[in-house]
């Protein structure tokens, strides 16, 4: 479908926009200001909060080794069940909860569980026995269930194929530097507040996380749009001239506009093979890249020849923070690809690839410590997968949001329920470091991955093109006259949305 503005005889110069490289399409100031405030506000809530979840989940590990495995007498396997049993909660609640964020507003939904998890999160510094952490860690795995899936689902309402992977992978990546800030979080605590008050420093870890979730939360009742067809009123950077310019995006780019999961919808993504490959797909590519998990415990294990450890307790926990940092740089890179080059699949092959190299070497085992090294850290490499699989998504099926929206909750509820008991199995730590199916089983995956990405671009070449090519035909013809680019401007000069951004015939700029 041609642009909009070259359809009325626009050129970059007329609508102080750009032409962008790949697409052709001229992008207006008014366009490049709503893509700003989304990475403004949007994008930053988004990251700011995943990093807080991932401080949030990771804390009860550090805490574990803090004080509390003394203070609480656990004895047992009770660190185990307190994964489990979030993990529980998050499972059982992920699918609905990416159905009722089409029916209650993202800016209440997503801002309010976290509200509600940063609460648990508190609570648990006022725990004094594992079966009240087991209760309270269930609950929270029902409220943070909505972030991760649930942001991944606005992106794809918001930005365009040329967009998505990049912001994505960003998002994503906030995964590893919630990692990476955990300990260092631990490590100030238990160094200036143990025992303040009668608390213990992993108490005061809790208490610390809940009140940074809380107080960030309030923010997203302001910060998130909602929908482009059903924009946030609070939103006070947002306006009818970005809400017209989000649907004019849409339309675009061929895509329908966001609407309520319903009943009907539900029994056609269920007997639609799409659902059920995508999620196959993304529980091979996670599942496959799992042995970087337990770089710790094989640096734990090596020795110098008198029998010490060749590494002390700071070192073992400081050396993966070097493969969490090729994580975060690899998936930006991965995702700012895979934009410029306009293609998903190759690079998901190109990360399969790449994670073979390990798989392979481990398999062997018998190898010098520097190849095994190096096969840890290259894992890291090939950690990218999940944004360019879910921004596949939103370009194979562009007319089915309702099937987007179940695709991405299904697909991380199923990993999280295969993922509870294989790993036991598969990485069980009795065994560690020298895993007797762990690598096999990873190779196995990848080589897997690699056949179904090909195949799936095959299908879609195929079958699934014509398709949106039918779908594309159908708003060309139902679309019969657009906004222009003077009236958006109109709407977007009677509020500047707080930003301090101003539409010129210039790109737009910050005042200062």
């Amino acid at each position: 479908m041609p642009n909009t503005f070259s359809n009325r005889g626009a050129t970059a110069q007329d609508t102080g926009g750009e032409e962008h490289a790949l697409t052709g399409h001229v992008r207006s100031s008014i366009e490049k200001c709503l893509v700003l405030r989304l990475d403004c506000f949007l994008m930053l809530f988004g990251c700011v909060s995943q990093v807080i979840k991932y401080l949030d989940q990771q804390n009860i590990n550090t805490a574990y080794v803090s004080g509390m495995k003394e203070d609480l007498n656990l004895v047992g396997n009770e660190l185990n069940y307190f994964t489990t049993y979030f993990n529980v909660g998050y499972c059982v609640m992920l699918v609905p909860s990416q159905i009722i964020m089409t029916y209650v507003r993202p800016s209440f939904w997503l801002p309010g569980l976290e509200i509600a998890w940063g609460i648990l999160t508190g609570s648990i510094a006022a725990c004094d026995s594992p079966k009240q952490i087991y209760a309270v860690r269930t609950f929270l795995g029902l409220c943070e269930s909505s972030a991760w899936p649930g942001m991944m689902t606005l992106f794809m309402h918001w930005y365009t194929p040329t967009e998505l992977a990049k912001r994505m992978g960003f998002y994503h990546s906030c995964q590893a530097i919630g990692s990476m800030m955990a300990n260092a979080l631990q490590t100030a605590v238990q160094s200036t507040l143990d025992g303040h008050y009668g608390i213990a420093g992993w108490r005061w870890l809790f208490i610390i996380n809940g009140i940074m979730t809380v107080v960030f939360a309030f923010f997203g009742f302001f910060l998130l749009p909602d929908l482009p067809n059903k924009p946030n009123p609070r939103a006070f950077w947002f306006n009818k001239g970005h809400a017209a310019m989000a649907m004019e995006r849409l339309e675009r780019h061929h895509r329908a506009e966001p609407k309520k999961v319903t009943w009907a919808g539900i029994k056609r993504s269920a007997t639609n093979w799409v659902i059920y490959f995508i999620t196959i797909l993304y529980v091979a590519t996670v599942l496959a890249s799992y042995g970087y998990v337990y770089f710790n415990l094989w640096l734990k294990s090596l020795k110098n020849p008198d029998g010490t450890s060749r590494w002390g307790v700071s070192e073992i926990n400081a050396i993966p923070i070097g493969g969490q940092a090729i994580q975060v740089a690899f998936v930006w890179i991965w995702a700012l690809l895979s934009d410029w080059l306009k293609t998903r699949h190759w690079l998901i092959i190109l990360q399969g690839i790449i994670g073979l190299i390990p798989c392979i070497i481990m398999t062997i085992w018998n190898v010098p410590d520097g190849a095994k090294y190096f096969s840890y850290f290259i894992s890291f490499v090939a950690l990218g997968t999940a944004p360019l699989i879910f921004a596949w998504v939103s370009d194979l099926i562009p007319q089915d949001p309702e099937q987007r929206t179940l695709v991405v909750g299904v697909a991380v509820a199923v990993y999280y329920v295969i993922s509870a008991w294989s790993q036991i199995l598969v990485w069980p730590a009795s065994q560690a470091p020298h895993y007797k199916y762990g690598w096999q089983v990873s190779l196995g995956l990848w080589i897997l991955v690699i056949i179904m990405t090909l195949t799936l671009r095959w299908i879609d070449m195929r079958y699934m093109m014509p398709k949106r090519i039918a779908f594309a035909k159908k708003v060309e013809g139902t679309t019969e006259t657009l906004r222009s680019s003077d009236e958006l401007a109109s709407d977007l000069g009677k509020d500047s949305g707080g930003l301090g951004l101003t539409v010129t015939d210039e790109s737009p700029t910050r005042h200062v």
